[in-house]
């Protein structure tokens, strides 16, 4: 059976939104950055980064989740979008430049993000798991890339996430995340819908017998 072609609404919203780019990614960066602040912030102060932790941030678009986790010290983002890379760039640039910020930044997938086994404390993301292609390769990506013990924090607009909260947390599980919850939460900003939100945890390592 063929495969549906993508309408043009569909085009539209990933140059804007899924994979930013040329003009349309300009400016849904910058719907990003004002729709998508409060969740961003908000989901950094579900996940705690502690001084010292290294963040990992899926899909930081222009940069606000970034800037929220700066209190880490180490932020790692991935964004197969290199124009939502230099925004993020850019928004962060006098927290890098002064040295407050270690800021790495690379055009990859979620499912690919290329980074070392166990590297990452904690893994946000905010209202880009509608547009991966593969949610079961990202979920198993994210557990590989994050620490015995650490946490993954994430939240979508429940209206266009695919399956709900009962799919996001068979997913997660079936990935090797355990402590696995989910909530609903409205963020503050009057053109935001309600999101869904989840919270999980890559299992601490077994101590030898």
């Amino acid at each position: 059976m063929s495969t549906p072609k993508p309408t043009w609404s569909d085009l539209v919203l990933r140059k804007a939104f899924g994979r930013p780019e040329g003009m349309l990614g300009r400016l849904g960066g910058r719907l990003m950055a004002y729709g998508n602040a409060a969740t961003e912030r908000h989901v950094v102060a579900v996940a705690v980064p502690q001084p010292g932790e290294t963040v990992l941030v899926v899909g930081p678009g222009p940069g606000v989740g970034v800037l929220a986790a700066e209190a880490a010290g180490h932020v790692i983002a991935v964004d197969p979008s290199p124009v939502m890379l230099a925004a993020c760039r850019r928004r962060c640039a006098h927290l890098t430049r002064a040295g407050l910020l270690r800021l790495e930044l690379y055009e990859r997938s979620v499912e690919q993000t290329g980074l070392p086994d166990a590297v990452a404390d904690v893994v946000v993301s905010v209202n880009n798991i509608m547009f991966w292609p593969d949610r079961a390769a990202g979920f198993a990506e994210l557990c590989r890339v994050l620490r015995p013990g650490g946490r993954l924090v994430l939240s979508a607009h429940e209206r266009w996430l695919g399956g709900g909260a009962d799919q996001l947390l068979h997913e997660t599980r079936e990935a090797g995340f355990t402590d696995t919850e989910t909530w609903t939460w409205q963020p503050p900003t009057r053109s935001a819908g309600l999101a869904i939100q989840l919270r999980a945890a890559r299992p601490p390592a077994q101590e030898p017998e």
